[in-house]
């Protein structure tokens, strides 16, 4: 595994760890299951609803038709959930390790849609050694089509690492108030995160108030709290909302 650094337009470094070789390969060996059991139930079904015979009279042109019907899923299986998940299959999801682009960005369908077209050089059987030589040699395990699309695979076990002095926690489902939040910098968060903290221990309201009028001034952003400590602890949650997102 290796580290993957971006920084983004609000110049905060977020450093990423790679999904190693192993939890790619198992990842992919989970969808595989998942695609064979899809195999297993369909046969199941046909079985029972056309009997062998029935199928033996079928002309091979049907055959095909229906082979290639049923083998559709199959096909755009990774692009359709790597699409509608994010960057997840549902063995990228049981393994929580995730596509993202190397710029910081989330990903597009347009990535997707490359990394599915070099599948078929370097991860379908039996050419899957391909995928895993170039991720070999890879200083970001990346495969080829990772390469074209300028993606990489991360791991979500660890959380992403952000300058601590300005880090806070936020729920899954944050709704951000503040868009003019971005006006700030890095350095200024820090400031107004260290200012409050100090505030708030020593009870001294006087300067959270102020502290409220600043932000206001520098910003444009007219507060919509009914408590001025609400109004800032606000606004470093947007702050690390905006900038862990982008």
């Amino acid at each position: 595994m290796s580290e993957l650094s971006i920084t983004t337009t609000q110049n905060v470094n977020i450093n990423f760890t790679t999904a190693s070789i192993g939890e790619r390969v198992l990842a992919y060996l989970l969808d595989l299951v998942i695609i064979i059991s899809y195999y297993t139930v369909i046969i199941v079904l046909f079985f029972n609803i056309f009997n062998i015979e029935n199928l033996a009279e079928t002309d091979g042109a049907s055959l095909m038709a229906i082979y290639g019907l049923i083998s559709l899923p199959v096909v755009f299986y990774a692009l359709f959930f790597e699409n509608l998940m994010e960057g997840q299959t549902v063995g990228k999801k049981i393994l929580k390790i995730k596509v993202i682009k190397i710029d910081g960005y989330q990903s597009s369908f347009a990535d997707y849609l490359i990394r599915w077209l070099f599948r078929i050089i370097e991860v379908t059987p039996p050419l899957s050694f391909i995928g895993l030589i170039v991720m070999i040699i890879s200083d970001k395990t990346q495969r080829i089509g990772d390469m074209a699309a300028g993606t990489a695979v991360i791991t979500l076990k660890n959380k992403i690492n952000i300058d601590h002095t300005i880090l806070k926690e936020l729920k899954s489902d944050y709704v951000p108030t503040y868009s003019l939040v971005i006006k700030l910098s890095d350095n200024d968060v820090r400031i107004i995160k260290e200012t409050y903290e100090t505030a708030v221990k020593s009870a001294d309201y006087e300067i959270i108030a102020k502290l409220v009028s600043k932000i206001e001034s520098v910003t444009g952003i007219k507060s919509v709290s009914s408590s001025p400590m609400a109004f800032v602890d606000t606004i470093i949650k947007d702050y690390n909302y905006y900038t862990q997102n982008m």
